[in-house]
Protein backbone atom coordinates (compact mmCIF):
# COMPACT_ATOMS: atom_id res chain seq x y z
CA UNK A 1 0.00 0.00 0.00
CA UNK A 2 0.98 3.71 -0.65
CA UNK A 3 -0.48 7.20 -0.42
CA UNK A 4 -2.17 9.40 -3.03
CA UNK A 5 -4.18 12.39 -3.15
CA UNK A 6 -7.43 11.04 -4.24
CA UNK A 7 -10.69 12.85 -5.47
CA UNK A 8 -13.84 11.76 -4.44
CA UNK A 9 -17.31 13.37 -5.79
CA UNK A 10 -20.37 12.46 -3.82
CA UNK A 11 -23.79 12.19 -5.52
CA UNK A 12 -24.88 15.53 -5.04
CA UNK A 13 -22.20 15.96 -6.73
CA UNK A 14 -19.46 17.75 -4.48
CA UNK A 15 -15.92 16.81 -4.76
CA UNK A 16 -13.53 16.43 -1.59
CA UNK A 17 -9.80 15.22 -1.58
CA UNK A 18 -7.67 13.63 0.57
CA UNK A 19 -4.39 11.32 1.54
CA UNK A 20 -5.70 8.12 1.18
CA UNK A 21 -3.78 4.46 0.74
CA UNK A 22 -3.86 2.52 -2.45
CA UNK A 23 -2.92 -0.12 -3.57
CA UNK A 24 -0.56 -1.34 -7.11
CA UNK A 25 -4.12 -2.84 -8.21
CA UNK A 26 -5.75 0.25 -8.39
CA UNK A 27 -3.60 1.83 -10.81
CA UNK A 28 -4.55 2.25 -14.06
CA UNK A 29 -2.92 0.01 -17.29
CA UNK A 30 -0.16 1.45 -18.62
CA UNK A 31 3.54 -0.35 -19.67
CA UNK A 32 5.80 1.23 -16.99
CA UNK A 33 5.30 1.51 -13.32
CA UNK A 34 6.93 4.58 -11.57
CA UNK A 35 8.41 5.38 -8.03
CA UNK A 36 7.39 8.91 -8.11
CA UNK A 37 9.37 11.30 -6.08
CA UNK A 38 8.31 14.70 -7.27
CA UNK A 39 5.29 16.70 -8.45
CA UNK A 40 3.87 20.25 -8.21
CA UNK A 41 1.01 22.31 -8.88
CA UNK A 42 -0.45 23.84 -12.06
CA UNK A 43 -3.69 25.72 -12.48
CA UNK A 44 -5.07 22.47 -14.01
CA UNK A 45 -3.98 20.37 -10.83
CA UNK A 46 -5.91 23.28 -9.17
CA UNK A 47 -8.97 22.38 -11.28
CA UNK A 48 -8.76 18.64 -10.71
CA UNK A 49 -7.93 18.73 -7.16
CA UNK A 50 -11.11 21.22 -6.53
CA UNK A 51 -14.37 21.17 -8.46
CA UNK A 52 -12.57 18.94 -11.65
CA UNK A 53 -13.40 21.96 -14.54
CA UNK A 54 -14.65 19.30 -16.77
CA UNK A 55 -11.17 17.80 -17.13
CA UNK A 56 -11.94 14.88 -15.13
CA UNK A 57 -13.68 11.78 -16.83
CA UNK A 58 -14.55 9.74 -13.62
CA UNK A 59 -14.19 9.37 -9.50
CA UNK A 60 -12.20 8.32 -7.55
CA UNK A 61 -9.51 10.49 -9.44
CA UNK A 62 -5.86 10.82 -8.57
CA UNK A 63 -4.47 14.33 -9.84
CA UNK A 64 -0.98 15.47 -10.68
CA UNK A 65 -0.46 16.45 -14.47
CA UNK A 66 3.51 16.09 -13.88
CA UNK A 67 5.67 13.63 -12.04
CA UNK A 68 9.72 12.44 -12.06
CA UNK A 69 10.82 9.49 -10.34
CA UNK A 70 12.42 6.47 -11.07
CA UNK A 71 11.15 3.45 -13.05
CA UNK A 72 10.15 0.26 -11.10
CA UNK A 73 8.55 -2.05 -13.06
CA UNK A 74 8.92 -1.68 -17.64
CA UNK A 75 6.96 -3.95 -19.99
CA UNK A 76 8.59 -1.40 -22.86
CA UNK A 77 11.88 -1.96 -23.48
CA UNK A 78 12.59 1.73 -23.88
CA UNK A 79 12.79 1.57 -19.95
CA UNK A 80 14.24 -0.69 -17.50
CA UNK A 81 14.11 -0.53 -13.43
CA UNK A 82 15.94 2.06 -11.75
CA UNK A 83 15.62 4.70 -15.51
CA UNK A 84 14.45 8.17 -14.15
CA UNK A 85 12.07 9.53 -15.80
CA UNK A 86 10.11 12.63 -16.42
CA UNK A 87 6.06 12.83 -17.41
CA UNK A 88 4.52 15.90 -18.30
CA UNK A 89 1.01 16.18 -20.66
CA UNK A 90 -0.54 13.33 -22.41
CA UNK A 91 -3.81 14.27 -19.98
CA UNK A 92 -2.27 12.50 -16.92
CA UNK A 93 -3.70 14.10 -14.22
CA UNK A 94 -6.99 14.58 -16.03
CA UNK A 95 -8.12 11.40 -17.73
CA UNK A 96 -5.51 9.18 -16.09
CA UNK A 97 -4.47 8.91 -13.08
CA UNK A 98 -1.66 11.10 -12.16
CA UNK A 99 1.57 12.14 -10.00
CA UNK A 100 -0.18 13.08 -6.69
CA UNK A 101 0.65 9.50 -5.52
CA UNK A 102 4.06 7.19 -4.40
CA UNK A 103 3.31 5.47 -7.48
CA UNK A 104 2.09 6.05 -10.92
CA UNK A 105 1.59 3.73 -14.00
CA UNK A 106 1.60 5.68 -17.71
CA UNK A 107 1.88 4.45 -21.18
CA UNK A 108 5.55 3.91 -22.09
CA UNK A 109 4.95 6.95 -24.88
CA UNK A 110 4.36 9.21 -22.39
CA UNK A 111 7.63 9.68 -20.66
CA UNK A 112 11.33 11.18 -21.44
CA UNK A 113 14.76 10.38 -19.84
CA UNK A 114 15.36 12.99 -17.03
CA UNK A 115 17.77 14.76 -19.07
CA UNK A 116 21.53 15.00 -17.83
CA UNK A 117 22.67 17.68 -15.16
CA UNK A 118 18.72 17.56 -13.29
CA UNK A 119 17.74 15.67 -10.97
CA UNK A 120 14.03 14.55 -9.79
CA UNK A 121 13.12 17.73 -7.87
CA UNK A 122 14.81 20.21 -10.35
CA UNK A 123 12.82 18.52 -13.54
CA UNK A 124 9.53 19.20 -11.00
CA UNK A 125 10.91 22.77 -10.33
CA UNK A 126 10.42 23.01 -13.64
CA UNK A 127 7.33 21.37 -14.86
CA UNK A 128 4.56 21.65 -17.41
CA UNK A 129 5.46 25.45 -16.54
CA UNK A 130 8.72 25.49 -16.95
CA UNK A 131 8.59 23.11 -20.14
CA UNK A 132 6.14 25.29 -21.73
CA UNK A 133 8.19 28.31 -20.78
CA UNK A 134 11.36 26.76 -22.69
CA UNK A 135 8.70 25.62 -25.54
CA UNK A 136 7.66 29.43 -26.05
CA UNK A 137 11.44 30.49 -25.82
CA UNK A 138 12.74 28.54 -28.64
CA UNK A 139 9.59 29.10 -30.99
CA UNK A 140 10.44 33.11 -30.30
CA UNK A 141 14.01 31.99 -31.65
CA UNK A 142 12.37 30.07 -34.48
CA UNK A 143 10.89 33.34 -35.51
CA UNK A 144 13.98 35.48 -35.42
CA UNK A 145 14.25 36.40 -31.91
CA UNK A 146 17.87 37.15 -30.81
CA UNK A 147 18.69 39.66 -27.94
CA UNK A 148 19.87 42.93 -29.97
CA UNK A 149 16.71 43.26 -31.51
CA UNK A 150 15.56 44.74 -28.09
CA UNK A 151 12.94 43.81 -24.69
CA UNK A 152 10.95 40.44 -24.66
CA UNK A 153 7.94 40.70 -22.50
CA UNK A 154 6.86 38.20 -19.92
CA UNK A 155 3.45 38.52 -18.83
CA UNK A 156 2.10 36.68 -15.61
CA UNK A 157 5.92 36.75 -15.16
CA UNK A 158 5.44 36.06 -11.29
CA UNK A 159 3.34 32.72 -11.98
CA UNK A 160 4.90 29.56 -12.87
CA UNK A 161 5.80 29.85 -16.88
CA UNK A 162 6.70 33.68 -16.49
CA UNK A 163 9.12 33.02 -13.64
CA UNK A 164 11.10 30.34 -15.82
CA UNK A 165 10.58 32.30 -18.89
CA UNK A 166 12.09 35.52 -17.22
CA UNK A 167 14.92 33.50 -15.69
CA UNK A 168 16.07 31.96 -19.45
CA UNK A 169 15.31 35.00 -21.08
CA UNK A 170 17.91 36.39 -18.92
CA UNK A 171 20.36 34.19 -18.78
CA UNK A 172 20.12 34.22 -22.97
CA UNK A 173 20.96 38.01 -22.82
CA UNK A 174 17.76 39.22 -23.17
CA UNK A 175 16.72 42.31 -22.08
CA UNK A 176 13.23 41.60 -20.15
CA UNK A 177 10.53 43.56 -19.00
CA UNK A 178 8.02 41.05 -16.45
CA UNK A 179 4.39 42.08 -16.19
CA UNK A 180 2.45 41.71 -12.76
CA UNK A 181 -0.81 43.04 -11.04
CA UNK A 182 1.37 42.38 -7.34
CA UNK A 183 3.76 45.06 -6.94
CA UNK A 184 5.39 42.86 -4.06
CA UNK A 185 7.25 40.32 -6.63
CA UNK A 186 9.34 43.20 -7.88
CA UNK A 187 12.37 41.98 -6.01
CA UNK A 188 11.48 38.39 -6.58
CA UNK A 189 11.30 38.98 -10.92
CA UNK A 190 14.26 41.17 -10.67
CA UNK A 191 16.40 38.48 -8.29
CA UNK A 192 15.39 36.65 -11.58
CA UNK A 193 16.97 38.77 -14.30
CA UNK A 194 13.90 41.12 -15.11
CA UNK A 195 15.15 44.54 -16.03
CA UNK A 196 12.20 46.51 -15.35
CA UNK A 197 8.61 46.17 -14.04
CA UNK A 198 5.65 47.13 -15.56
CA UNK A 199 1.91 46.88 -13.82
CA UNK A 200 -0.59 45.02 -15.09
CA UNK A 201 -2.76 48.07 -15.02
CA UNK A 202 -0.54 49.33 -17.92
CA UNK A 203 -2.22 47.07 -20.15
CA UNK A 204 -4.80 45.76 -19.59
CA UNK A 205 -7.05 48.18 -21.12
CA UNK A 206 -7.47 47.19 -25.03
CA UNK A 207 -6.46 50.43 -26.74
CA UNK A 208 -8.59 52.06 -29.32
CA UNK A 209 -6.00 52.34 -31.95
CA UNK A 210 -4.84 49.17 -33.64
CA UNK A 211 -1.47 49.75 -33.68
CA UNK A 212 0.64 51.92 -30.58
CA UNK A 213 4.49 52.33 -30.72
CA UNK A 214 6.61 49.55 -31.48
CA UNK A 215 8.25 48.32 -27.77
CA UNK A 216 8.52 44.77 -27.72
CA UNK A 217 10.71 42.17 -29.57
CA UNK A 218 8.98 39.75 -28.27
CA UNK A 219 6.68 38.35 -26.07
CA UNK A 220 5.56 35.33 -23.73
CA UNK A 221 2.35 35.81 -22.95
CA UNK A 222 0.41 33.63 -19.88
CA UNK A 223 -2.47 36.02 -19.44
CA UNK A 224 -4.46 36.22 -23.13
CA UNK A 225 -7.56 38.34 -23.25
CA UNK A 226 -7.31 41.99 -23.51
CA UNK A 227 -3.69 42.16 -22.56
CA UNK A 228 -2.45 40.01 -25.48
CA UNK A 229 -4.46 41.73 -27.74
CA UNK A 230 -3.18 45.39 -26.00
CA UNK A 231 0.37 43.95 -26.69
CA UNK A 232 0.17 42.35 -30.16
CA UNK A 233 -0.32 46.39 -31.23
CA UNK A 234 2.85 47.01 -29.61
CA UNK A 235 5.22 44.72 -31.11
CA UNK A 236 7.81 45.64 -33.23
CA UNK A 237 7.58 44.78 -36.97
CA UNK A 238 7.96 41.27 -37.77
CA UNK A 239 8.42 40.29 -33.73
CA UNK A 240 6.27 37.14 -32.27
CA UNK A 241 4.41 36.49 -29.41
CA UNK A 242 4.27 33.01 -27.88
CA UNK A 243 0.73 32.93 -26.19
CA UNK A 244 0.86 30.29 -23.44
CA UNK A 245 -2.31 30.89 -20.98
CA UNK A 246 -5.70 32.41 -20.65
CA UNK A 247 -5.85 34.05 -17.08
CA UNK A 248 -6.95 36.57 -18.35
CA UNK A 249 -9.64 35.17 -20.56
CA UNK A 250 -10.45 33.20 -23.62
CA UNK A 251 -11.71 36.05 -26.18
CA UNK A 252 -9.21 38.22 -28.23
CA UNK A 253 -10.32 41.68 -28.63
CA UNK A 254 -8.41 42.93 -31.48
CA UNK A 255 -8.17 43.17 -35.49
CA UNK A 256 -6.13 41.73 -37.77
CA UNK A 257 -4.25 44.97 -38.23
CA UNK A 258 -1.13 44.21 -36.79
CA UNK A 259 -1.19 40.60 -38.71
CA UNK A 260 -1.20 42.92 -41.87
CA UNK A 261 0.34 45.81 -41.12
CA UNK A 262 3.16 44.80 -39.10
CA UNK A 263 4.05 41.38 -39.72
CA UNK A 264 3.63 40.16 -35.94
CA UNK A 265 3.64 36.63 -35.44
CA UNK A 266 1.00 34.96 -32.77
CA UNK A 267 2.26 31.72 -31.83
CA UNK A 268 0.12 28.97 -29.99
CA UNK A 269 2.20 26.89 -27.61
CA UNK A 270 0.89 23.47 -26.70
CA UNK A 271 3.22 21.26 -24.11
CA UNK A 272 0.05 18.65 -23.59
CA UNK A 273 0.53 16.80 -27.05
CA UNK A 274 4.01 17.78 -28.27
CA UNK A 275 5.53 14.89 -29.70
CA UNK A 276 8.68 12.76 -28.39
CA UNK A 277 11.74 14.60 -29.87
CA UNK A 278 10.58 17.93 -29.47
CA UNK A 279 10.17 17.19 -25.48
CA UNK A 280 13.51 15.71 -25.62
CA UNK A 281 14.74 19.36 -27.26
CA UNK A 282 13.49 21.37 -24.83
CA UNK A 283 13.82 19.70 -21.73
CA UNK A 284 17.72 19.53 -23.11
CA UNK A 285 17.53 23.20 -23.59
CA UNK A 286 16.34 23.70 -20.28
CA UNK A 287 19.55 21.62 -18.16
CA UNK A 288 21.67 23.93 -20.41
CA UNK A 289 19.97 27.46 -20.35
CA UNK A 290 18.08 27.47 -16.97
CA UNK A 291 20.23 28.61 -13.92
CA UNK A 292 19.94 26.26 -11.62
CA UNK A 293 20.23 28.97 -8.60
CA UNK A 294 17.71 30.88 -10.01
CA UNK A 295 15.20 27.90 -10.00
CA UNK A 296 16.25 27.47 -6.54
CA UNK A 297 14.37 30.90 -5.46
CA UNK A 298 11.74 29.84 -7.15
CA UNK A 299 11.00 26.82 -5.30
CA UNK A 300 8.47 26.61 -2.75
CA UNK A 301 8.53 23.06 -0.67
CA UNK A 302 4.68 21.30 0.17
CA UNK A 303 3.71 17.54 0.48
CA UNK A 304 0.38 15.80 -0.73
CA UNK A 305 -1.32 17.26 2.71
CA UNK A 306 -0.64 20.19 1.33
CA UNK A 307 -2.52 19.91 -2.17
CA UNK A 308 -5.97 20.50 -1.23
CA UNK A 309 -4.67 24.31 -0.24
CA UNK A 310 -2.46 24.49 -2.70
CA UNK A 311 -5.22 23.53 -5.03
CA UNK A 312 -7.50 26.11 -4.29
CA UNK A 313 -4.78 29.20 -3.94
CA UNK A 314 -3.84 28.66 -7.40
CA UNK A 315 -7.08 29.04 -9.05
CA UNK A 316 -6.81 32.59 -7.16
CA UNK A 317 -3.44 33.87 -8.38
CA UNK A 318 -2.53 33.20 -5.28
CA UNK A 319 0.87 31.04 -6.05
CA UNK A 320 4.34 32.72 -6.46
CA UNK A 321 7.26 30.43 -8.16
CA UNK A 322 7.17 26.39 -8.72
CA UNK A 323 5.60 24.45 -6.03
CA UNK A 324 7.69 21.30 -5.69
CA UNK A 325 5.69 18.38 -4.09
CA UNK A 326 7.73 16.02 -2.26
CA UNK A 327 5.35 12.62 -2.50
CA UNK A 328 7.26 10.90 0.39
CA UNK A 329 7.20 13.57 2.94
Amino acid sequence: MFDALVVEKNDEGKTSAAVTQIGLEDLPAGEVTVAVEYSTVNYKDGLCVGPGGGLVRKYPHVPGIDFAGTVEASDDPRYKAGDKVVLTGWRVGEAHWGGYAQKARVKADWLVPLPKGLDTRQAMAVGTAGLTAMLAVTALEDHGLEPWKGTVLVTGAAGGVGSVATAILAKLGYEVAGVTGRPETEAYLKSLGADRIVLREELNEVSKRPLEGETWAGCVDAVGGEMLARVLGQMKYGCSVSAVGLAGGAALPTTVIPFLLRGVNLLGIDSVMQPYDNRVRAWERIAKDLPMDKLEEMIVPATLRDLPQLGRDILKGQVKGRVVVDVNA
